[in-house]
Formats: structure tokens, sequence, C-alpha cells
């Protein structure tokens, strides 16, 4: 039986465009310059792909075989190369000290397991590595843009307290809560509030 998540990526087109995140592509650089990035529920690979072309050595990891394949496409049509794993985040294995970056753009997860994932990227990023993420808050729900958890998922949004109780071992570089217009695909367009977070580990 086919996911929610593949099924969506098996339609025709990408579902949230092929340009990366603009809060991505805004702030890319805090990275180390040509390092290994990982980045979690990647999808259809626009943001993979973005920072592969940029010199980064890039791992996408997602739950999506279906996704990923088209990742793998889309990465072939921009001339670079990135690594795909599918694993659900739950069971990824994050190792130690590997990463210069890692990037969460909208990874959808429950509370308990954001909070674990979050434990174990910290110890996984080099010292200077870089976290970077963007996601939806609850105010999301009182705008008109579309996007973002179901409305009965509550604790699928994230908020400022909450991230940065579960980074406190990085030194955050940006950390707000803000609205947005995001036109990105199908699925994310409109104005929508979020959570943008840069933030080193020292």
């Amino acid at each position: 039986m086919l996911s929610m998540w593949d099924s969506r990526y098996l339609k025709p087109g990408y579902a949230f465009g092929t340009i990366p995140n603009d809060f991505l592509k805004s702030e890319f650089l805090h990275i180390p310059k040509n390092g290994s990035v990982l980045c979690l529920a990647e999808g259809e690979g626009r943001n993979g792909v973005f920072l592969a072309e940029h010199g980064y050595s890039v791992t996408c990891v997602d739950q999506s075989s279906v996704g990923l394949q088209k990742a793998e496409k889309l990465a072939r049509e921009h001339g670079v190369t990135i690594k795909t794993i599918v694993s659900d985040l739950s069971n990824f294995e994050f190792e130690s000290e590997v990463w210069d970056g890692i990037v969460s753009i909208f990874a959808h997860v429950p509370a308990e397991l954001r909070k674990q994932i979050h434990s174990r990227l910290i110890p996984s990023l080099k010292p200077e590595g870089v976290f970077i993420l963007e996601a939806y808050t609850l105010r999301h729900l009182e705008l008109e843009g579309t996007g973002g958890p179901p409305a009965d998922k509550k604790d699928f949004f994230m908020s400022l307290r909450d991230i940065k109780q579960e980074l406190t071992n990085l030194s955050f570089i940006m950390a707000q809560e803000t609205e947005r217009k995001i036109s990105e695909g199908e699925f994310h367009h409109g104005k929508s509030a979020v959570v943008q977070v840069v933030a080193q580990k020292s």
C-alpha cells in the first residue's frame, strides 16, 4: 500500500516545485563552504539539488522512495550528484560529527519524534556545523496559506520556544517566528506563519 507521500509524489510534476525554499536560499552560506549536508524529509529534492549546485556534498533522507527517485532525476537534470537514503526519521542513524550542515525544511513529525531528532542531530554536527530549519507554527491555521500539517495534528506544528528548548547546545545565529508569503508548487502557497532558525554548534 502506498503511503500518502508516495501517492503525492507519483503525480506529474513536483508537488512543492523545483525552486529551493526561500529561507534556505537566503541562509545556506552559514554552512561551511563545500561541506557535507544532510537534508531531512527532503522529498523530491529541490533543496538538496540547490545545495549540490553550490558545491556541497548532499545526502537526502526521506521515507518516500518515489520522492527520492524524483530527487535523483532533478539532480541529473541540473548536472549534480546527490546521495539518497530511504528511511523514516525515527529509524535514521545520524552518526557522530559527520555533517557540516543539517537542513530541516517543513519536516512534519509528531512533537515527541521531533525532540528525539533534535537531540540526535546535535552530536551529528561537526564543530562549527550549522542547523537550518523552517517549519509551520500554529498561527498558520489562522491564515489563508495552504500547506503545513493537518489542523487535527497540532503537535506537528513547531514554536520558537520549543525549538530553543530542544537545541540548547547550539548557538542561535537567527531565530524568529514570522509571517511570510510562500510560493512552493501546489501545496505550499500564500500567507503563512513559520518559525525560522539558523543555529551553530560551537
